[in-house]
């Protein structure tokens, strides 16, 4: 169960980063390598996927009692589907471009491993506004993540943001940014850096803890 000492603050921002979904935990990597070669397809599909994960949450926590544990996963899965289908719909109705540029990669939110995991690994253990921070946590990083990825390959790429002209037309276009095998060596190299940071910044944090422990256990024995 969670820890009752943890403020809704820490459960939200952990999801930002220690436990981002892609550059942390390197799930759903699919759809930030197949539909970040411009922001605002980056950024449909990540705030496709902070809803959806969010929602799902909360639908989790609030029928968690009355779920059976032995048919747990296929009932999680059965409300991600209905999730994700209101999304299609939505975007099917009112944004039909952006739509037809996630296809199917919408219907794969059903199976992202991030959504499920958050399902059986909080929201299952949880009240409900807990779990409600704990997928708008987890979402929120994902989709600032998929909007980072977005605004680099589409800018280097293309040389525009959200389809405006950032550089000047002399610039000449890196277009394996904006290709699968750019994509994969950007977020390769953006994984190993945010890791190498988030180790630097632990190695901190247990040098400062050890430097507090020391006067106190010199005092003790004075």
């Amino acid at each position: 169960m969670n820890n009752p000492n943890q403020s809704l603050w820490e459960i939200f921002y952990k999801g930002l980063f220690e436990q981002n979904p892609i550059f942390r935990l390197a799930l759903s990597l699919c759809p930030a390598l197949a539909v970040t070669s411009t922001v605002v397809n980056a950024l449909a599909m990540g705030l496709s996927v902070l809803f959806v994960i969010t929602a799902n949450n909360v639908v989790v926590s609030l029928f968690r009692h009355w779920v059976n544990p032995k048919v747990r996963v296929p009932v999680f899965i059965t409300s991600i589907a209905t999730i994700v289908t209101v999304v299609q719909l939505v975007l099917e109705a009112y944004f039909p471009e952006l739509f037809k540029a996630l296809s199917i990669y919408l219907a794969l939110i059903v199976v992202f491993a991030i959504i499920l995991a958050r399902a059986e690994v909080f929201a299952a253990k949880n009240t409900v506004v807990p779990s409600f921070f704990d997928g708008f946590g987890m979402g929120a990083g994902f989709a600032g993540a998929m909007v980072l990825i977005g605004v680099i390959r589409e800018l280097f790429g293309a040389g525009t943001i959200f389809g405006f002209q950032v550089f000047s037309d002399a610039y000449n276009p890196v277009l394996i940014m904006i290709l699968p095998p750019g994509g994969f060596i950007l977020i390769g190299v953006m994984i190993a850096g945010i890791n190498l940071f988030g180790e630097y910044q632990e190695k901190n944090r247990a040098a400062k803890a050890k430097a507090g422990a020391t006067p106190a256990l010199q005092g003790s024995e004075a």
